[in-house]
């Protein structure tokens, strides 16, 4: 993309991409005009359709620049942008991102760390964020795969009334790994 554009030019590409043309920025040969009622008023040239935009007293505005020919509204500009920014807020409030947590416990995890641990779990777990719970075996630990089963049994006994167990404990090298979500 900066071969052709020019590494000095780039930026200026990037913002004219996302902007939204207006009246005599407007740089098609025919384009197709849409009334602030609606109504199409069909194929025009980018003049004629400024007269007929200023005979409404308002904006020409590029709605879809990518069809052919593009698709040019008559309305009032200013307030597009405040109704386009609403709603990009309005999207923006609603959208959720979702948090993996991690949690390590290991087979000679001791019964307060466990409890410590738990208590965290939930706490993640009440936030609506994910829980990775990872047994990690050291040495000749890995002998003791089923204290490492165990131990996340547990755990999914414990939190059974806020959180499910996304998948089955999987070995993944030295480390047991289950997911958990909320309900």
């Amino acid at each position: 993309m900066e071969d052709v554009i020019g590494k000095n030019n780039y930026r200026q590409y990037v913002r004219d991409k996302d902007r939204i043309r207006v009246n005599e920025s407007i740089n098609s040969e025919s384009i197709r005009v849409i009334a602030p009622d609606g109504s199409q008023l069909g194929i025009m040239t980018v003049p004629a359709a400024l007269g007929a935009a200023r005979e409404h007293g308002m904006d020409l505005v590029e709605v879809s620049p990518k069809s052919t020919p593009p698709v040019c509204r008559i309305m009032e500009y200013g307030k597009y942008k405040y109704e386009k920014s609403k709603r990009e807020s309005i999207a923006k409030k609603k959208q959720t991102t979702i948090v993996v947590k991690e949690i390590k416990f290991r087979p000679k995890t001791d019964e307060h760390d466990y409890q410590f641990k738990v208590r965290h779990i939930k706490k993640f777990l009440e936030a609506k964020n994910k829980v990775k719970v990872v047994i990690r075996f050291r040495g000749r630990e890995i002998v003791h795969m089923d204290k490492g089963r165990d131990i996340l049994k547990r755990v999914l006994q414990d939190i059974v009334d806020i959180g499910t167990a996304d998948n089955d404990p999987k070995l993944e090298g030295r480390a047991m790994i289950m997911m958990l979500s909320p309900k």
